[in-house]
């Protein structure tokens, strides 16, 4: 990953990691069950049940958590890191080409650069070969990694492992707006797909099964579900309800976060909830309609005002603060706007998940030669929502489930958010 006059930076994995698991049996979903009642079982006669869900993760922590400086982990951010990490993942949905680490003790991924002046040597970060005192643990390759459905399909390719702990899949891995000149320049969404790292359509049986040995086997304590837009009006919405339904049947009490466009028919968020989902994402990216245009030809053709609506109903349906956006810094908005309209999203109790763009693999922004924003530009907006986080009272770890909850790609965690 590095020149020849660099050494190659690693991590080492911590614990065992046994080999030649074998296959769950077939879910066996009880409907009935509830949150401390029994769930499927495995051919050992292991039980699968809600209380999994705080099994012991795929990485221990050897020592409580340390500070990582708000200005590190956003340097990490932008420039990435020189690193080796068993779990690690290129192109797809959302942000990829990153290996996932527990930094100081809490679950994170970094873009994997090797070019940076950050690496990871001997579990401890460097910033040009000086011992930053922030130590570095790899998140492990997690059992259920080795596991085959029925039919054939590495688990991995239905689930990645993101963090120390959360489950992330893509429903459905292509998008209606991917045609180039609909696509968002930053998406990746279809490259995992061409490149045979995933299936096209994730049936909710698969995902059950999926998730079931994620929580048994890893540990897993949350789960979040994308897709790519569909034409239909709930715009892949109802997908993702059937897939919920399904999940919770197998693991009941499991948090899960759903994300989807704006559903034309709003209606299905409330089918979302009634499916039962813990939060929403519903994206927008940016709220400057000259940017949206530039870099998501496709989705600014629906209007900040369908946006709006669909987070009210969000809200309303799902509570204050278990719902959420992104909203990524570097795509050419005014910094004092950006911040502005995340103040207007706190008000109405929506979570702005601020993230710095980055321009990954297969992407029309990589293409392009995008970069990343300036680090003081992500600094000083990430202290600024944070600051309206805090006073608002909404932390993202409140929302159970999903990106706000995680905190992997954003430094909002470190800024007190």
């Amino acid at each position: 990953m590095t020149s020849s006059s660099t050494r190659e930076a690693s991590v080492s994995p911590t614990g065992g990691h046994p080999t030649g698991a074998g296959r769950p049996a077939g879910l066996e979903q009880s409907r009935s069950a509830g949150p401390e009642q029994s769930g499927p079982s495995d051919p050992a006669g292991r039980k699968a049940t809600a209380s999994l869900v705080t099994a012991p993760t795929a990485v221990t922590a050897s020592s409580p958590e340390t500070a990582v400086g708000l200005d590190t982990r956003i340097g990490l951010a932008v420039h990435g890191v020189r690193l080796t990490a068993p779990v690690s993942r290129r192109a797809g949905a959302g942000p990829s080409d990153d290996g996932h680490v527990l930094l100081g003790g809490r679950g994170v991924a970094l873009p994997i650069v090797a070019t940076s002046r950050y690496e990871v040597s001997g579990n401890r970060l460097l910033l040009d070969g000086t011992d930053l005192g922030v130590p570095v643990q790899p998140v492990r390759r997690p059992r259920f990694y080795d596991l085959r459905t029925a039919d054939g399909v590495p688990y991995e390719q239905l689930a990645r492992l993101h963090g120390a702990d959360v489950l992330a899949t893509t429903v459905l891995q292509t998008c209606v707006r991917y045609r180039e000149p609909d696509r968002c320049r930053f998406c990746a969404i279809e490259e995992s797909l061409r490149a045979g790292a995933t299936i096209r359509r994730k049936s909710p049986a698969q995902l059950a099964e999926v998730t079931e040995a994620a929580v048994r086997l890893d540990g897993v304590r949350q789960l979040v579900m994308t897709t790519g837009s569909t034409a239909s009006p709930d715009r892949g919405a109802r997908l993702l309800a059937e897939a919920v339904r399904a999940v919770l049947a197998a693991v009941p009490g499991l948090p899960v976060q759903v994300q989807c466009e704006p559903p034309a028919d709003l209606a299905a968020i409330a089918e979302l909830r009634e499916a039962g989902a813990s939060a929403v994402g519903i994206h927008v990216e940016s709220l400057d309609d000259a940017v949206r245009a530039r870099w998501m030809p496709g989705k600014a053709t629906v209007p900040l005002a369908a946006y709006e609506a669909a987070w009210t109903e969000a809200v309303r349906v799902f509570g204050r603060n278990r719902v959420s956006t992104y909203l990524l810094v570097g795509l050419g908005e005014n910094p004092d706007e950006l911040v502005a309209g995340a103040e207007r999203l706190i008000g109405l109790g929506v979570y702005p998940f601020v993230v710095p763009f980055r321009p990954i693999a297969g992407t029309l922004a990589a293409r392009d030669g995008a970069t990343a924003p300036e680090a003081a530009v992500v600094a000083d907006v990430t202290h600024r929502v944070a600051a309206a986080l805090r006073a608002a009272g909404m932390r993202g770890a409140d929302q159970r489930a999903g990106c706000a909850a995680c905190g992997a790609c954003s430094a909002l965690p470190e800024a007190g958010g």
